[in-house]
């Protein structure tokens, strides 16, 4: 379809979108857009010869995407980086509400078939979000508090997020989660190398004992995982019914699985 030109006063042809452009968020904007591919941050000269402006044109955007916090300033305010504020942004898109809202009456299925809880855990501020929980109907449960945070690198939920990034990236994607530094990746290596060879994680809990987390993660577009499933698994002494941890286990990979982002 042919893109709609109006005229300007002198004639000239103006298209559409040149009717409605606003050249200070265009410039804020690049700004953000470049950033965006930068691991490491910029200095003011870098953004700006790469935007291939004058300084006085990009330093009072770049002030107030920093101001409003878009961009983080480096301590010695010689480099800038994107913030985390377009991160938490981003998680409070519907998609997330979506996957809790799809993924709820599965999760509460899986809990009544195997008798064992689950919770379903994102990213966000450095650390993964329980954003959906389910239990079953037994006297006994494990049950893990909606809107609590989990550790990335100590957490069978946190361990399976960080394994299943594209290897090549996990780093800038940590940074974009809010970690600060990745340095702790080398204490969960192992972890992480055996979690993607079996395709979910599973593992004594860091944090009970006697409960076995079984991790399996939810995919993208992209190929990263974008959520994860867990659960806590208690082997019940008195119980007769279908107890088997890898009878939950195959529950919860065919659970993620069609759970799967398009």
């Amino acid at each position: 379809m042919a893109r709609k030109t109006l005229k300007t006063e002198s004639g000239e042809d103006l298209t559409a979108d040149d009717k409605y452009r606003a050249p200070a968020l265009d410039k804020g904007l690049d700004i953000l857009e470049i950033l965006a591919r930068q691991s490491g941050g910029m200095t003011r000269t870098e953004i700006v010869r790469e935007m291939g402006l004058s300084p006085s044109q990009i330093f009072r955007m770049l002030e107030r995407l920093v101001a409003r916090g878009y961009v983080a300033r480096s301590e010695g305010g010689d480099r800038y980086s994107l913030s985390m504020k377009m991160f938490v942004l981003a998680n409070h898109y519907p998609p997330y509400r979506r996957l809790a809202a799809s993924a709820q009456p599965l999760m509460d299925d899986f809990a009544r078939q195997t008798d064992q809880s689950c919770h379903l855990v994102i990213p966000e501020f450095g650390a993964g979000l329980i954003i959906a929980q389910a239990s079953p109907v037994s006297h006994w449960e494990f049950r893990a508090r909606v809107g609590s945070q989990l550790d990335l690198f100590t957490t069978g939920s946190g361990i399976a997020l960080v394994a299943f990034q594209a290897p090549e990236r996990v780093e800038e994607t940590l940074r974009q989660w809010g970690v600060a530094s990745a340095a702790a990746l080398a204490g969960i290596q192992d972890q992480i190398d055996v979690a993607r060879r079996q395709g979910y994680r599973l593992g004594a809990s860091g944090q009970f004992v006697g409960v076995t987390d079984i991790s399996a993660p939810i995919f993208g577009p992209d190929g990263d995982a974008t959520a994860v499933l867990t659960c806590a698994f208690i082997q019940h002494v008195d119980d007769t019914r279908a107890q088997k941890l890898d009878d939950a286990l195959a529950r919860l990979l065919a659970l993620t699985d069609t759970l799967r982002l398009p």
